[in-house]
C-alpha cells in the first residue's frame, strides 16, 4: 500500500544557523591550510621535498634549513591535510623517522609555477590581504583606501603568480587567435608595437615579446615593486633587451602610441579611472588596432546567493581591490565585480565604436575586443 503523505519538515532558524556555523568552520579550516601552503611555498619546503623526497622531519630541516619540530609538525599537518603522503613505515610510528612525500601531481598544484594546474599562489594572496586587514577595518571607517603596496610582497607574488599559468600559455595562443586580424599584423608589420597596461611582474610582457620576437613590446604598471620584479624576471629570461618595462599610469599611453595592440589583463577594474585609461588606450592605437582586455567573468547582473566565482570575486573586492581603487579621488570605486555591461558602458564613453565579447574559454576571465 502507498506510504503515508508527510509534509517536509519546515527550514528552522536553527538548521540554518548550524549550516552556516559549519561552513564558516569549514572555511576556517581552508583558510588554515592555504596559510601552511603560504609556508611550504615561502621556505622552499615543497621544493625540497621534490627535490629530495621522501624525508623525515630532520631530512626536511636540514635540506630547507628550517627548525627540525617545525618542520616536523608542518609535516604532519600536511599528511593530516592529504596534501603530502606518509610513507615508508606506519602512521603511527615513531614522530621523527616518519618520511613524507610529494605526489607528483600534487607538485603541479603547489609548485611548478607555469603549470596551468598551479593554484598554490591563492595562499600568498591571502597572506597578503591578511598582513593589512586592520588597515582595511579602518578604511571602512573612515571611507579612505589603502594603497596597493601595502599589502606587500605577498599579495604582488600571489597576484603575479596566479595568472602566470595563463598568460605564459593561453595568451599567446588561443586568446590572440581570437584576434587573428591582429595576430598577422603582428606578424607581418616590419616592427609592429605592442603595450602591455598593467602588466604587474610582466608575465603576459614576456610572453608577448616570445610569441612576437620582431615586434616592439612594452609594458607599464603603476607599482615600483611590481615593475622592479618584471626587470628581474625580464633578464632571467635573455629578454632584457626585448621589452621595455616602465613605472607609468595608463593615462600616459595617450601620447606614446602608435600601437598594433594594446593588452589590459586582469586589471581594468583596478583603475580608479578607468574611463579616462581607456580613453589614452584609444588615443594610442594604431589605425585599425584593436584591444584586448581580460577581466572577471562575473554574472551578468547582481544575484545573491551567487555562485563560487561570484563569491571569490566579491571576497577580492571587499578586502582588497575597493580598498586600493579609493586612495585615488575621484575613483569610479569599480571594485573587483566588473560586468560585462559596465565595461561595455566604459568604453563607449571613452568613444570607442565596438565592444565584443570574445568567443574564448576561461573559468574565470572574460575576454573582450575593442575597436576604435
Amino acid at each position: 500500500m502507498p506510504a503515508p503523505h508527510t509534509e517536509p519538515a519546515p527550514d528552522t532558524g536553527a538548521d540554518r544557523g548550524d549550516l552556516l556555523a559549519e561552513r564558516l568552520l569549514d572555511g576556517a579550516v581552508d583558510a588554515l591550510e592555504l596559510f601552511s601552503v603560504y609556508l611550504g611555498t615561502e621556505l622552499d619546503l615543497y621544493r625540497a621535498l621534490e627535490r629530495h623526497g621522501p624525508l623525515t622531519p630532520a631530512a626536511l630541516a636540514g635540506h630547507a634549513g628550517i627548525a627540525p619540530r617545525y618542520a616536523r609538525e608542518w609535516l604532519e599537518q600536511q599528511a593530516v591535510a592529504g596534501l603530502l603522503e606518509a610513507v615508508g613505515g606506519e602512521p603511527a610510528g615513531a614522530a621523527d623517522e616518519r618520511r613524507y612525500r610529494l605526489d607528483p601531481a600534487h607538485a603541479r598544484v603547489l609548485l611548478h609555477a607555469d603549470d596551468p594546474a598551479h593554484a598554490a599562489p591563492f595562499a600568498h594572496l591571502l597572506a597578503g590581504i591578511g598582513g593589512v586587514l586592520p588597515r582595511v577595518a579602518e578604511a571602512y571607517r573612515t571611507g579612505e583606501g589603502v594603497p596597493y603596496e601595502a599589502y606587500g610582497r605577498a599579495f604582488r607574488h600571489g597576484q603575479g603568480h596566479i595568472n602566470r599559468p595563463a598568460f605564459t600559455h593561453e595568451l599567446p595562443t588561443a586568446w590572440l587567435a581570437a584576434l587573428p586580424d591582429v595576430v598577422a599584423r603582428l606578424k607581418t608589420a616590419p616592427r609592429p608595437r605592442i603595450a602591455d597596461v598593467g602588466c604587474g611582474q610582466g608575465w603576459s610582457t614576456l610572453a608577448l615579446a616570445r610569441a612576437f620576437p620582431h615586434a616592439e613590446v612594452e609594458g607599464i604598471d603603476l607599482d615600483e615593486a611590481s615593475i622592479a620584479e618584471a626587470r628581474e624576471q625580464a633578464a632571467r629570461a635573455g629578454l632584457a633587451g626585448r621589452v621595455r618595462l616602465t613605472c607609468a599610469d595608463a593615462a600616459s599611453l595617450a601620447g606614446a602610441g602608435p600601437y598594433d595592440l594594446v593588452l589590459i589583463l586582469e586589471a581594468l577594474h583596478d583603475f580608479p579611472r578607468p574611463v579616462e585609461a581607456l580613453r589614452a588606450v584609444r588615443a594610442a592605437l594604431a589605425p585599425g588596432g584593436a584591444v584586448l582586455v581580460a577581466d572577471e567573468r562575473v554574472a551578468d547582473r547582481f544575484t545573491a546567493p551567487g555562485d563560487k566565482v561570484e563569491r571569490m570575486m566579491y571576497g577580492w573586492s571587499v578586502t582588497h581591490c575597493l580598498p586600493t581603487q579609493l586612495v585615488e579621488r575621484p575613483s569610479a570605486a569599480t571594485g573587483t565585480v566588473l560586468r560585462a555591461g559596465a565595461l561595455r558602458a566604459y568604453a563607449a564613453e571613452a568613444g570607442f565604436r565596438r565592444c565584443a565579447v570574445l568567443p574564448v574559454d576561461n573559468d574565470f576571465l572574460r575576454l573582450y575586443r575593442l575597436d576604435g
